[in-house]
């Protein structure tokens, strides 16, 4: 036992328990790179495995075993499952005739400039003499953005292909071994009986999957490659050509010697320290507001929560938009004087609210606003909550002499914290990406030419400015999606390792 920590004030045990938390945080980010590195090893090591196996059946597989490798499903037909066969050699011709007639050209045209830093595609789009016409014409060329879209579909294509092949080859060899010990194949009817049965939750999944891959991985992959490409608005499609650029895209936005490169660390650092100040006061005032209405002899409790919930009702867009009119400096909802909030805060404070001039006072206004806003959900969540804490851990507590603050801290944060740590991790991520509470009240603004470049301000969050760079004059797609890219390692990051530190996790097992 450690007797100093009980010598120590509140203010020292504060920083003691701050540093261990900072500690454990470099623990967290640790040890989730070496599970990284061990899950990648393991992947690898896995892949190995598979193409050994692969390697043994084909090796010691009989010669009708060894020409469904080159022919997919002729085992199949021979042995009994006609219907897989067919399935299986049908597959093979679509994925022959997509190769030849479709993907293969896209997948070249795509990735044969990789390394080199060469055109996605090959012709662009030019002017011709038409003779016919007698006059110049224009002559459409090649879409990078479709021919990289294309090629990314083509690999998963392959993969599917590549997965279904020795699957395929897996069943020959299997079905091999049937024959010798004379066991009966199973039958089309069967698999099909399977599929509504016991494996039912693989039909059901099937479609999910397809559209997963669709409409999120795909796109995914597409936004990161497009971030090793030179994409903006001089190398538009369809009318010109992109082409790889490597890591250079990268280099520029961590340049602190830019002035880009400077822009992205003050909107990065001020991204950060609105996550942490809109997720922890929306919680903690929150937190406080439920206390105080669950309080014994608190009267007219159902009243208050009604309330509370009629603002949630109302739609964020409108409710924001309101409030940056009421915080408006000049022209606002009562006329040339201001919002209503601007003129309020003047007339009883002599002072005049900078929101939309000043970036402090901005900022600190955006931060009271999403308290407004985030307060009763999190007044709410936490109510129900303490209605569900026992009482008798209260009175035992009254019993030994708890003061209120050390009822808090013992019984009632740690509940709350249990129950609404991953509420708390969704939150920050949220915040993270808060478009709307940013763009609708202040459009990122206001800005310093001196300190913001490329469409960045003062109060822009890492989501807004992709936005603004994505639909900027500039149309600097690349940069977008390596913003994009590093929004998804940031939030993926921070997901994985406080969620595994977290009280919900660790003591899923033996919290009472």
């Amino acid at each position: 036992m450690d007797l100093n920590r009980y010598r120590l004030t509140p203010w020292q045990r504060f920083i003691r328990k701050l540093s261990q938390l900072f500690r454990g945080l470099g623990k967290g980010i640790a040890g989730f790179f070496v599970r990284l590195f061990h899950a990648v090893v393991g992947f690898f090591v896995g892949i190995g495995r598979g193409f050994k196996e692969f390697g043994q059946n084909f090796w010691y597989g009989g010669a009708l075993t060894k020409s469904s490798h080159l022919v997919m499903g002729l085992s199949h037909l021979f042995r009994g499952q006609i219907m897989r066969g067919v399935i299986y050699l049908l597959l093979e011709a679509a994925f022959v005739l997509y190769m030849v007639f479709f993907g293969g050209n896209y997948l070249v045209m795509c990735f044969e400039n990789f390394f080199s830093g060469g055109n996605v595609g090959r012709v662009e789009t030019h002017d011709f003499w038409n003779e016919d016409k007698g006059f110049y014409d224009k002559m459409n060329g090649d879409n990078s953005f479709l021919i990289l879209l294309y090629g990314i579909l083509t690999l998963f294509v392959i993969i599917f292909f590549i997965i279904c092949y020795i699957r395929c080859a897996k069943e020959s060899y299997e079905l091999e071994q049937c024959r010798i010990i004379g066991k009966k194949p199973k039958s089309f009817g069967k698999d099909v009986n399977d599929l509504l049965d016991n494996k039912f939750h693989l039909t059901l999944l099937s479609l999910p999957m397809v559209g997963l891959f669709v409409f999120t991985v795909i796109p995914l992959v597409t936004m990161i490659l497009i971030a090793f490409t030179n994409y903006d608005a001089a190398h538009e499609v369809p009318s010109h050509l992109f082409h790889w650029v490597g890591f250079d895209n990268f280099k520029e936005l961590f340049s602190g010697n830019s002035t880009l490169g400077a822009t992205f660390w003050r909107v990065l650092a001020w991204t950060l320290i609105w996550a942490v100040l809109a997720t922890f006061t929306s919680y903690i005032f929150g937190m406080l507001l439920a206390m105080l209405i669950n309080r014994k002899g608190i009267k007219l409790k159902k009243l208050y929560r009604t309330l509370f919930v009629a603002t949630i009702a109302v739609p964020q867009f409108v409710s924001l938009l309101i409030m940056s009119k009421m915080l408006d400096t000049g022209g606002g909802i009562l006329g040339s004087g201001g919002g209503i909030i601007t003129q309020l805060v003047e007339r009883i404070f002599d002072y005049h609210l900078k929101f939309g001039i000043d970036i402090n006072t901005t900022r600190i206004c955006i931060v009271i606003v999403n308290m407004w806003i985030g307060v009763p959900y999190s007044m709410l969540m936490c109510s129900g909550i303490l209605m569900n804490i026992p009482n008798d851990l209260y009175e035992s507590a009254r019993i030994d002499g708890a003061s209120p603050a050390r009822r808090f801290f013992k019984i009632t944060l740690p509940y709350m914290l249990f129950v609404t740590g991953p509420y708390l991790i969704t939150q920050f991520i949220g915040n993270i990406n808060n478009f709307n509470v940013i763009y609708l009240l202040s459009g990122g603004g206001p800005g310093d030419i001196m300190l913001y470049t490329d469409g960045a301000k003062g109060t822009d969050l890492l989501i807004t400015w992709l936005y603004k760079l994505s639909l900027g004059a500039d149309r600097n797609y690349k940069l977008a999606s390596v913003i994009g890219i590093l929004v998804f390692v940031i939030s993926a990051t921070f997901s994985l390792i406080v969620y595994n530190k977290s009280s919900a996790v660790k003591g899923e097992d033996n919290f009472q």
